[in-house]
């Protein structure tokens, strides 16, 4: 009633208010009519007051029309004035819009102006500029500045056309103001009367809305007044329904006390129960444990001793050979056929083994015959017996239990069990009366009753398995025993010897079929090939048919390998035939194919495997034949009906399915029907779909809860001889007989028929056949007769055998009560404290007459939980719906007790209904989890610290979610310097969720700042976070605090500027914010100082980053960002490459060497040899990289550096730079005294670099940017090639830097456009002016980057040295016709080759026009030029040099031969020797000098007394014969010069010198001539020059020496001789005598007598005088 009361007070209130706004609307509607605009007619006064005021009386009606009808005009009136407000509106609109386009037009009109006069200016200054380039001849410009005026002229034209028309325009418009403006003073009165109007209406509104406020408020007291009583009456009501219900909830306790006492009894005696039960199974499994290991114990020890046999057998073997061997030799060497002596002997022994082996199986088979005989009579003396002797009475347990007992031991494993004859042949007559089935209720053959009765064993009892020993699954097997001679002899485990000798054979054997493969350094493990498919599976197989399969092997190792075919096992090879040709050597990768038959002779799964062997080890391939089976399996274990009434039906399906390959037949009965069974299987045997639980539920239905439940856990055959003797005891104790022959036992079973076999029945298909991968469908059906729960179970037999029985149950509940709840769960998920939930719980009713129902909620949660209605009434056969009301309040973990558990939070409250005339109520659960609302924030207190107003401090709060709900919140009320992320601080947080949100905080000025944020939740909860920090604001600024640079290249460079701001002038509060930390004092006011600290190895470079500005000043910044890759990134990668490329070369090194030793050594030996020599060589080159330091210019260094350009993906890095800031210049600093820096009055400059690969890059030259053009010489030019390629996805415009035009380096071929992954080549010259290193940088620069190339190059300069001094080589005297050679050395100081050559000017092809002038003798010697002296008449250069061009190396020598060839006589052979560099520069000028006489005599000495060129006169040639006749006489002049120093100092004597000389010729002494003539050769022939042979020496004489004495002339040697290659000096000297006249020179003459091959006749002509000195 309370909340019936509280919703009718809140639907009045809400009435009341959409009333008021009705009204409000209404006035506002009015006033609308009375605009101007609005053109529909204002109601008559009538139905204005009735739209109004419908509500009130007549008599009110008719005197608010009275008063209406007397303050407001006629319609007539209004129309008009309604016409007038509408006209003066729209005056209004125009005058407005006039007023607007004026503006517009008038600013056009200054724009125009403004136009006007800047195009004026242009034209001024075009004319001044026209004017100067006319003066400076400046065609090109000139023509230039015409056009532009040109252009300005049209301009300026078109400028004042449109100043015109916007004058023009603008009168128009001013004049159409002034009409509108007269308009407006005509409806001026018209306008006043207009708003009076409008005031009266408004007022008379205003009051007719008070009035209706008046009459809500009295009807709103009234409704309050009735909530009030109602709400007493429902107290009273809730306080009865209260007692009511805590007593009802008192007796419900008392009789859940008394029901969880029995509860507990009950469940500890099941526990109990369980225990027992657990310990039991522990034990048998631990006995099954230990006959596990045992056997497995006892099979390796066989296993060990069948090896020692063997390979004592080996040796064995191996030593009888080795005697053979030696008899073999000794009847050779007795003379014998050692052959057949042995074949014989051979023979011999095998007829005797043969012979042996068929002895022994006559005994065997005698053997098994006599034990045949006598197990075939003492079975049937057994059978006679037992048919003969009584059946043992029953003892005192129950049929049923022991029928469960005999069932257990089966399934024990036991060996034979026979069910006991039930005593009393009534019992049995009874049963077979009742139940004329029971005779064959159970048959049970044990499986190892085989043995015993071998007349009853079929041929799908055999069995092909054999035992890994022969013999060892035999009762009577003994262990081998060595004989004792041979026990003596040799211990079982064998000699010391035997065990080396073994070992050393193993070995041989494994070494010589496996190897292993090494690749690379990497040794090959795991499975040499790899089989497709991996498993040979021969499915369903039928016998006498052949089966084939193709397998695929693949060779899975490093390299070629070799397959061959093992075999298959033993027991698969009489039914697996293998087909394989071996393909030889296999490549890694390459495949074969195995043909695969398979020809069935049993019926029986085979398992096995095919075997091969490999180059590097054995492996094989897994074989299954699988039989035709029956997998039969039922889709439920449990059908359950539900809840159904007394006399409905209802059905299920329940379908079995075959997925085996064979057929059967099959048939649905009860399980309590009697059948019949083999033994052989398993009766407890069923579904694999089954569980043990189920297994457990079954048991526990069919047996009564006071008999023991027994397990039928099949047991393992590895434990039956271990358990055989407990087995035996354990049934003596039970009463049942135990045999150890097989037998077979019929029992029959009857169960009573029950009520379940009536009211649960299955449908008309219950016996059929089921074929192969098919399915049955059977029907169950449900026709429930008596309340209450019923229980059946069913099961499925096969006809085959080897078919395990398939059980299920089925179960349902039949009900009578006429009133129930089809939910009686009532889940209301997850709740929240204080929350509203509501839901419908439907009650159904069978009964045919109305029923009254009672809703009661339990005691403990009566204050949050409500039924509504308590009380209803529902219909015959109908339903009836009531509302559940949940509100948990916090107090309920409190007020519910048990029916609330707090860790999980559930809720799980009973709720009853009463029936009128019913005793037993019907319940329904609630079911609910009650989780809270809370949300946690943490920290509870954030503190930011200081914060200057130009950045933004950002910190993080975790939201933690306690609810089990999600839940909407948002941050309301945020402050403006406050900001939460994401999303502005609202969201959706999930169950135990923490959400970390950003809280950011900028202040807007200097202050302390205390604040606190509220988080509201969904439902309106809130979570308060308090925060504080300091607000900082700095002396200095940025312009911009973040610098986003564009996309960068590695190696390019983005600049960005900014500037950085002292805004501080004045420290007067009042005019501006002035800078200061929080609430402390102003920062002084004067130059500010600022330093940006860089992080390290950043790739940021900031100009200047130290500073001082002024106040009212700003400091200009430029940021540059430079993409670099890291150095360690880089030497990782050169020491890759470097090791890539040694591993390559030693492999090729190592490769040439495994070619030559490959006759001499085995594939295997080279591969390990191989593996040897890459781990030498790799380990001390790796040691050896990393001990060196590359270079940052070395080529390995830069090559890695181009490669990690070209792949690189592309790198964001976001730095944050603080900008330190201090008062004061740091000029004023002194010496190093630091600035004190605030830490407080930072500033931050965050920088976004994103770096990209470049868009062009070097492809030559493994993409280093540096070309260097190495040694060039001076004056020559060097050509390199760079090719750049476009790789990124667009073409590019290609521009280049300019280089330097003085210098040394040009761009050949420069490009304008690159095409996407195109290629171009860039040619670059370098040509050095003089001897210096030169570098340069070409910048290729795109829209998308910059690819700057560095150019280098060395200039040097062509040095060589000459080995001549004062570049003069005189060749001497030479016989004429003969030759003589001289050597000289050039050396090479540069350092790089020179080019050079050597040329003569006697050949030189400017000196034919030289030839054309006048002789050089008929010119004065000052003016002769020419070096080219006498030449040879032959026309042949007289001299030759060799090499004449060559290279030079930088340090080296070379040698050069010069040859003087005369052929005449002349004492002025001359030539000039060039040596040329590269073919330009001259280097060095040799002068070559040479005489040539007829004979081997000559003189040289004296003054000349001709010229030093030839004459044109022809030479007379004169017969030997008569050459003596014609000889003349050759002058001599020998001038001397006695210098008459001082009277009183005495003066050396004039002194001159004469040369005579021997020229060394090719011609043969005399002394050797007769050496060289043989026995009848012709004589010498004479010399052409003389008729004589040529002399060894020449021999000189002066005469007229006494004459010359007594003159003053002293002559030393006066005589002599000279040998052939020498020259001998005559020594003349002059002291004048005592009557010298110094006036008169002395003239005296003497002849110079040469004799060598001729006699030759100087005349010496001596001329002295004496000279007075200086």
């Amino acid at each position: 009633m309370l909340a019936y009361s509280l919703r009718r007070s809140f639907w009045t209130m809400s009435h009341f208010r959409k009333m008021v706004i009705k009204v409000f609307s209404q006035i506002t509607e009015r006033e609308d009519l009375e605009d101007p605009e609005y053109e529909a007619e204002f109601l008559p006064p009538e139905a204005a007051n009735s739209a109004d005021l419908g509500y009130c009386c007549p008599q009110r009606k008719q005197s608010t029309d009275a008063d209406k009808s007397k303050k407001r005009p006629a319609v007539p009136d209004r129309l008009k004035a309604c016409h007038l407000r509408k006209t003066w509106s729209h005056l209004e609109k125009l005058r407005e819009e006039k007023e607007l386009f004026i503006q517009k037009t008038r600013g056009e009109l200054r724009a125009c102006h403004q136009r006007i006069d800047s195009i004026t200016k242009q034209q001024a200054s075009v004319a001044a500029e026209v004017a100067a380039g006319k003066e400076a001849n400046n065609t090109a410009a000139v023509g230039r500045l015409q056009a532009v005026s040109r252009r300005l002229c049209m301009e300026l034209d078109n400028e004042r056309d449109m100043q015109s028309k916007i004058t023009a325009l603008l009168q128009k418009s001013e004049n159409t103001m002034w009409h509108l403006a007269i308009q407006e003073g005509q409806l001026e009165d018209v306008r006043k009367s207009a708003q009076e109007e409008e005031v009266t209406s408004r007022k008379y509104l205003r009051e007719q809305v008070a009035k209706q406020l008046h009459k809500e408020e009295e009807a709103s007291e009234k409704i309050k007044r009735n909530r009030l009583l109602r709400v007493r009456k429902s107290m009273c009501l809730q306080k009865d329904h209260v007692l009511r219900h805590q007593k009802l909830v008192e007796d419900a306790q008392k009789n859940h006390r008394i029901a969880v006492k029995f509860l507990k009894a009950s469940l500890r005696r099941i526990r109990e129960q369980e225990k027992e039960e657990e310990m039991k199974s522990r034990e048998h499994m631990k006995r099954r444990m230990d006959a596990v290991l045992a056997l497995k114990n006892s099979i390796t020890a066989n296993r060990e001793t069948l090896r020692k046999f063997q390979a004592w057998s080996q040796a064995k073997a191996d030593l009888a050979e080795q005697k053979a061997q030696a008899e073999k030799e000794m009847i050779l060497a007795q003379g014998g056929d050692a052959f057949k002596q042995l074949f014989h002997q051979r023979r011999c022994e095998e007829l005797e083994a043969q012979n042996r082996t068929f002895k022994e199986e006559q005994k065997l088979r005698k053997q098994e015959i006599i034990n045949q005989i006598l197990k075939e009579e003492a079975e049937e003396e057994k059978r006679k017996k037992k048919q003969s002797s009584p059946a043992p009475a029953m003892g005192q347990a129950p049929l049923r239990e022991k029928t469960w007992s005999y069932i257990t031991d089966i399934c024990e494993g036991r060996d034979a069990v026979a069910l006991p004859s039930f005593p009393g042949d009534k019992l049995q007559d009874g049963d077979r009366a009742e139940h004329p089935k029971a005779s064959q209720f159970l048959e049970a053959i044990s499986s190892e009753s085989i043995q015993g009765d071998l007349r009853n064993v079929s041929w799908e009892d055999d069995t092909l398995a054999e035992p890994e020993i022969p013999g060892l699954w035999k009762e009577d097997y003994k262990p081998y025993q060595v004989p004792k001679e041979e026990a003596d002899r040799k211990p079982v485990d064998g000699t010391k010897m035997d065990k080396d000798i073994l070992a050393r054979t193993m070995e041989q054997l494994r070494s010589r079929v496996t190897h292993k493969q090494v690749v690379s350094g990497h040794e090959f493990k795991g499975r040499p090939f790899n089989s497709k498919p991996k498993l040979i599976h021969f499915k369903d197989f039928d016998i006498g048919k052949v089966y084939k399969k193709k397998i695929t092997l693949i060779n899975a190792t490093y390299t070629i390998n070799y397959c061959k075919l093992v075999g298959v096992e033993e027991h698969l090879r009489d039914f697996i035939h293998i087909d394989f040709d071996p393909p030889g050597p296999m490549s890694a990768g390459m495949s074969c194919e195995v043909l695969v038959t398979f020809k069935p002779m049993i019926n029986k799964d085979l398992e096995g495997n095919v075997s091969f062997l490999a180059q590097t080890g054995g492996f094989s391939v897994p074989l299954k034949c699988s039989t035709k089976k029956c997998t039969l399996s039922l889709d439920k274990e449990l059908i359950d009906f539900g809840s159904y009434v007394v006399g409905e039906t209802t059905s299920r399906i329940i379908t079995l399915t075959n997925i085996g390959g064979l057929g059967t037949r099959f048939k649905f009965v009860r399980a309590s029907e009697s059948y019949e069974m083999d033994l052989s299987q398993s009766v407890m045997k069923i579904s694999s779909l089954f569980t043990y639980e189920d297994k457990g539920s079954y048991e526990k239905i069919i047996i009564s809860p006071s008999e023991q439940q027994m397990e039928g856990n099949e047991s393992s055959p590895f434990d039956m001889q271990s358990q055989k003797k407990e087995l035996d005891n354990k049934e003596q104790e039970e009463g049942h007989p135990t045999e150890s022959e097989g037998v077979t036992v019929t029992t029959v079973m009857t169960i009573p028929p029950s009520e379940e076999q009536m009211e649960i029945s299955l449908g008309e298909v219950t016996e059929g056949e089921i074929g192969p991968f098919s399915s049955i469908k059977v029907p169950v059906i449900f026709t429930p007769v008596t309340p209450g729960t019923i229980h059946s179970m069913f099961k499925v037999m096969f006809k085959n055998q080897q078919c395990p029985t398939l059980y299920f149950r089925v179960m349902g509940v039949a009900m009578d009560v006429p009133v129930w709840v089809p939910k009686p769960n009532v889940d209301l998920k997850i709740c929240m404290y204080d929350r509203l939930y509501q839901d419908s719980v439907l009650v159904h009713t069978r009964s045919k007459a109305a029923l009254r129902l009672k809703f009661e909620v339990c005691k403990e949660l009566r204050e949050h939980v409500e039924l509504l209605p308590e009380t209803g009434y529902i219909q015959a056969q109908s339903s009836y719906a009531v509302q559940l009301k949940f509100l948990p309040r916090h107090s309920l973990p409190e007020d519910a007790g048990k029916y609330f558990d707090k860790e999980s939070r559930v809720l799980e409250a009973p709720m009853t209904i009463q029936v009128a005339d019913q005793i037993k109520p019907v319940g329904f659960t609630l079911h609910a989890v009650v989780t809270t609302s809370d949300l946690q924030l943490s920290p509870s207190a954030v503190d930011f610290g200081y914060c200057t107003i130009y950045e933004a401090i950002r910190t993080q709060v975790s939201l933690y979610n306690h609810s089990l709900l999600p839940q909407g919140f948002g941050f309301v009320g945020l402050p403006k310097f406050v900001d939460i992320q994401p999303n502005d601080g609202f969201g959706t947080i999930l169950p135990l969720e923490t959400l970390q949100l950003d809280v950011i905080f900028q202040p807007t000025k200097a202050k302390e700042y205390s604040f606190e944020l509220i988080c509201k939740s969904e439902i309106n909860r809130s979570f308060k976070l308090a925060c504080r920090a300091v607000g900082i604001h700095p002396p200095l600024e940025l312009s911009h605090y973040q610098v986003k640079f564009a996309a960068t290249s590695l190696y390019d460079t983005s600049v960005a500027t900014l500037y950085i701001i002292n805004s501080h002038v004045s420290i007067n509060s009042l005019i501006h914010s002035v800078p200061r930390i929080g609430s402390e004092d102003a920062f002084p006011v004067g130059p500010t100082s600022f330093e940006f600290l860089l992080p390290p190895d950043a790739p940021i470079t900031i100009s200047p980053s130290v500073g001082t500005v002024s106040p009212g000043k700003r400091c200009l910044i430029q940021v540059a960002f430079r993409p670099v890759l890291p150095s360690e990134l880089i030497l990782q990668e050169a020491f890759q490459a470097l090791n890539k490329q040694v591993e390559v070369k030693s492999v090729r090194k190592d490769t040439v060497t495994q070619r030559k030793d490959l006759r001499r050594q085995s594939f295997s030996t080279l591969r390990l040899q191989n593996r040897d020599r890459l781990l030498r060589t790799s380990t001390p080159l790796n040691t050896e990289l990393h001990e060196q330091d590359l270079k940052s210019n070395s080529d390995e260094y830069q090559a890695a550096q181009a490669t990690l350009a070209r792949s690189f993906q592309g790198k964001f890095d976001k730095f944050v730079v603080p900008c330190v800031v201090a008062h004061g210049d740091t000029k004023d600093r002194k010496g190093t005294e630091p600035l004190s820096f605030s830490p407080h009055n930072t500033l931050y400059l965050e920088l976004w670099c994103p770096a990209v690969a470049p868009s062009i890059v070097v492809t030559s030259n493994k993409g280093i940017t540096t070309t260097n053009f190495g040694d060039i010489a001076v004056g020559h030019h060097g050509i390199r090639k760079v090719s750049i390629q476009n790789i990124s996805s667009e073409d590019l415009a290609v521009e280049f830097s300019v280089l330097n035009p003085n210098g040394p380096f040009i761009l050949l071929n420069p490009i304008s456009k690159l095409p996407a992954g195109e290629t171009q080549i860039l040619t670059l010259s370098f040509s050095p002016h003089e001897s210096v290193l030169a570098q340069e940088t070409l910048d290729i620069i795109t829209k998308r980057g910059t690819l700057s190339l560095t150019l280098t190059g060395t200039g040097v300069a062509s040095m060589i040295t000459c080995s001549i001094e004062g570049d003069v080589l005189d060749m001497g005297y030479v016989i004429a016709r003969e030759s003589v050679s001289s050597s000289f050395k050039l050396q090479n100081c540069s350092a790089l080759p020179i080019k050079f050559s050597l040329q003569l000017d006697s050949l030189s092809p400017s000196r034919s026009k030289g030839q054309q002038q006048l002789p050089q003798f008929l010119t004065s010697p000052a003016q002769r030029t020419e070096v080219v002296g006498t030449q040879n008449h032959s026309g042949q250069s007289v001299f030759s040099v060799i090499p004449v061009k060559g290279i030079m190396d930088p340090g080296k020598a070379q040698d050069f031969t010069v040859t003087f060839s005369p052929d005449h006589e002349s004492l002025y052979f001359s030539d000039r020797l060039q040596v040329m560099l590269f073919e330009k520069k001259l280097s060095h000028q040799i002068l070559l000098k040479g005489a040539a006489r007829e004979h081997m005599m000559f003189v040289e000495g004296g003054d000349p007394l001709d010229v030093p060129v030839e004459s044109l006169t022809v030479i007379p040639t004169y017969d030997p014969e008569h050459r003596e006749e014609a000889e003349e006489l050759k002058p001599i002049l020998v001038t001397l010069d006695y210098i008459q120093l001082d009277t009183d100092t005495p003066a050396p004597p004039a002194t001159r010198e004469l040369q005579v000389g021997c020229i060394r010729t090719t011609q043969l002494s005399p002394k050797k001539l007769p050496d060289l003539l043989l026995p009848g050769s012709c004589a010498w022939p004479a010399s052409p020059t003389s008729s004589s042979s040529v002399p060894q020496s020449v021999e000189f004489s002066l005469d007229s020496s006494t004459s010359l004495q007594h003159k003053g002339f002293t002559i030393e040697p006066s005589r002599g001789s000279v040998e052939r290659g020498q020259t001998k000096t005559i020594s003349i000297s002059w002291m004048p005598p005592a009557d010298f006249d110094p006036d008169h020179p002395l003239m005296v003459s003497a002849l110079l007598h040469l004799k060598g091959d001729v006699k030759e006749t100087y005349k010496v002509l001596f001329v002295a005088q004496v000279v007075t000195g200086p």
